[in-house]
């Protein structure tokens, strides 16, 4: 059997927030007072706790998708990657109302599916007319697996409609899948020029990016090819002439996972892990821009074998201001007339940072907040990996919007198993402590 590696290292908790600690008190910061405290938000529900071993079926929560009933906005949607443990599908409620299991090993020696990232195209053509296709990216086969959305099935909404054609992505073998260096992170969107659709794909454990090209086949499945490939920087020069590469195992590279497009620009969110936020043609075709950077950017840090760690060394200040790492979970909040945010989550301090989504405004700071315990009984969201946002009414529940992120140790955790899950919060609440 193929047991997945973590392939993630950590800078050791306790030296890196020391050593922080010291330079920020040490480097002076473009706001000459310390960063007040962000306005907390509260859940108003949770889903029931996903628990990542053999009893819980290997379930990890990780992305959320909203998706929204037009027809009937109350039955709206929240569809969920679980890694080992498949898709689940959630009411507005934070009830599941579906489990879809992620595919079998190929062979006894070969890895499962694990769904990693979702995302939505709304509007495609798959069968005999327009549907809305989620989107998930199959780390363990480095594949896309596709699932129409019919919200006239409320017991079953996902149907699988992935081609059996449908190819790896960046592996030439069952060999090479196996090696993990597969389908990460995701984003989808819709050329408006074209109305074709795309997904843009991250590679574990490199700075790597695809975009396919969406396919549809006459017996309505879907496919896809491969039109290019990106890759961000892995090496950087400092301002002092030094050169930095973020800290991993060997032969790790520093990896994207959260990515959103903004289908009015045509603009590429990408959250590089240690790096910072970069923004470039979601076509792959111009040269990306580093928006922002993470505290942890130009930290020298070695990698410990026996450990399997990253010990830091001395902070030179070169880093941004707001973001820990991991930055992770981009998602887009728009709003009429091309205003609204990019929100990303700040895993390494369980914040959130928001930016003006316009151009015209070059993408500023906007704040920021933390999702808090509602009550002893609904925690809020630490170290959030994946998040979506969704400012279109919801029906009663949620008439302003939805946001839905990831709370990857949810309480309270049962004995030594670590549970994750998502939280649902009021997108009225956001807006307010935006405005703050």
């Amino acid at each position: 059997m193929h047991a997945f590696s973590r392939r993630r290292s950590r800078v050791v908790a306790a030296t890196a927030t020391l050593v922080f600690t010291a330079a920020v008190a040490a480097v002076p910061s473009a706001d000459a007072a310390a960063p007040a405290a962000p306005p907390e938000v509260v859940p108003r529900a949770e889903t029931a706790a996903l628990f990542d071993d053999d009893e819980g079926g290997n379930a990890n929560a990780d992305d959320p998708a909203i998706w929204r009933d037009s027809t009937d906005p109350d039955a709206s949607l929240v569809i969920a990657t679980a890694k080992e443990g498949g898709l689940r599908v959630y009411d507005l409620d934070a009830r599941q109302v579906q489990s879809v299991p992620a595919p079998a090993a190929p062979g006894a020696d070969d890895a499962p599916g694990r769904f990693n990232n979702v995302d939505l195209v709304h509007g495609a053509t798959s069968g005999p007319g327009a549907t809305d296709l989620a989107v998930v990216s199959d780390r363990g086969s480095d594949k896309l697996r596709v699932y129409r959305v019919d919200g006239d099935r409320p017991d079953a909404p996902l149907t699988d409609v992935t081609d059996a054609s449908a190819p790896w992505i960046f592996s030439d073998s069952q060999d090479e899948v196996n090696e993990e260096s597969t389908a990460y992170g995701l984003a989808t969107y819709t050329d408006s020029a074209t109305g074709r659709s795309y997904a843009l794909v991250s590679q574990n454990a490199t700075t790597r990016i695809a975009l396919l090209e969406l396919t549809t086949t006459r017996r309505g499945t879907v496919s896809y090819r491969k039109v290019r490939t990106l890759s961000l920087p892995a090496a950087f020069t400092m301002p002092d002439g030094t050169k930095w590469s973020p800290c991993g195992a060997p032969g790790e590279g520093p990896q994207v996972e959260g990515m959103v497009v903004d289908p009015e620009t045509g603009t590429l969110f990408a959250g590089q892990e240690d790096v910072g936020i970069w923004r470039l043609p979601a076509d792959l075709k111009g040269a990306p821009v580093l928006q922002d950077k993470v505290r942890e950017y130009g930290v020298p840090a070695t990698f410990d074998e026996a450990s399997d760690e990253c010990v830091a060394g001395d902070d030179p200040g070169f880093g941004g201001a707001r973001v820990s790492a991991d930055v992770e979970g981009l998602t887009l909040l728009k709003q009429d007339d091309g205003d609204g945010y990019l929100l990303a989550s700040s895993q390494g301090d369980d914040t959130f940072v928001a930016y003006d989504r316009e151009r015209s405004d070059d993408y500023e700071y906007e704040g920021g907040f933390r999702v808090s315990a509602a009550s002893e009984s609904l925690d809020g969201s630490e170290e959030c990996d994946g998040a979506d946002v969704l400012a279109e009414p919801l029906g009663s529940r949620y008439p302003n919007g939805l946001l839905v992120v990831q709370d990857g140790h949810t309480a309270p955790e049962d004995g030594d198993r670590e549970a994750t899950g998502f939280k649902f919060v009021d997108l009225a609440d956001v807006l307010e402590a935006l405005d703050d």
